[in-house]
């Protein structure tokens, strides 16, 4: 009979012989696609396995913006750019041009796998015989919480004030959730030119929860040389400048701020 002990061997086995399948798979074909996240500022904020990753690619293919963050490595690559909201357009040329045996790395800004990238090229990879590999990056609300301190040090929840792919209602219930069960609130896409009022609302519904005095970071171009830090109050925060570039911290009901950083205490005796 096969112990528990016998079966965690086994699983920590299964586990390094996935990694290596993953690294051999494929290995008579020289095609590849990476989601590639490249943190919120490129540059210092990559990682080694992404900076290696996008240097071993032939091709280069993401967003105009993120692609001007990384410029210094895409010199003689071949490079595909497009606009906002033509996410699936890339990810599907990248799939092709995968195919054909060219090395691609597909880049989003943060981490692919939080808001970017990497889930519709998974699923649009389909039945196609290709090495897909998913290259981890510094997202907004990690990189947002070192510029303002250490606001996430407790539980939180990160939610996408954008409508364009989920119902508003659905996005206030969150908002509620989160915020009636006390979690620091990570907010991204908060505020556009055409969606101006989603913030002020997110902002009503914490209130029924929270102090006016509870404290806000907002963090603009994060990473960045341009990068913008203010902390403010949940009652004064939607009277900044925010827009999508912007991610916004609130702070749970234990949240301070000392030496004009926010800290959210993860309960130790000090």
């Amino acid at each position: 009979m096969r112990t528990s002990s016998d079966e965690a061997v086994q699983g920590y086995n299964h586990k390094k012989n996935s990694k290596q399948r993953q690294k051999n798979y494929n290995s008579t074909r020289k095609g590849w696609v990476a989601a590639v996240g490249i943190g919120p500022g490129g540059g210092k904020s990559l990682s080694l396995e992404a900076y290696e990753t996008i240097k071993e690619a032939t091709v280069v293919i993401g967003y105009k913006t993120y692609l001007n963050l990384i410029s210094e490595l895409t010199e003689g690559k071949e490079i595909y750019f497009s606009s906002m909201k033509q996410e699936v357009e890339r990810c599907k040329e990248a799939l092709k041009l995968a195919n054909q045996n060219k090395k691609v790395a597909i880049v989003s800004s943060g981490d692919p796998g939080v808001y970017g990238m990497a889930g519709v090229l998974l699923e649009l990879r389909e039945n196609l015989d290709l090495e897909v590999r998913i290259i981890p990056g510094i997202t907004s609300a990690t990189g947002t919480a070192a510029s303002l301190g250490a606001p996430l040090m407790h539980d939180f929840a990160v939610i996408s004030l954008s409508d364009l792919l989920t119902p508003w209602e659905k996005i206030e219930r969150r908002i509620e959730g989160a915020a009636s069960s006390d979690f620091v609130i990570v907010l991204y896409n908060p505020k556009s030119s055409n969606r101006v009022k989603h913030i002020e609302k997110a902002q009503t519904i914490i209130s029924k929860y929270r102090s006016h005095d509870t404290p806000v970071g907002i963090v603009t171009n994060n990473y960045r040389n341009e990068e913008k830090i203010t902390i403010s109050t949940l009652g004064k925060f939607v009277d900044e400048e925010i827009d999508m570039r912007t991610t916004v911290i609130i702070g749970n009901s234990k949240s301070y701020v000392k030496f004009s950083q926010i800290i959210t205490p993860r309960g130790y005796t000090l």
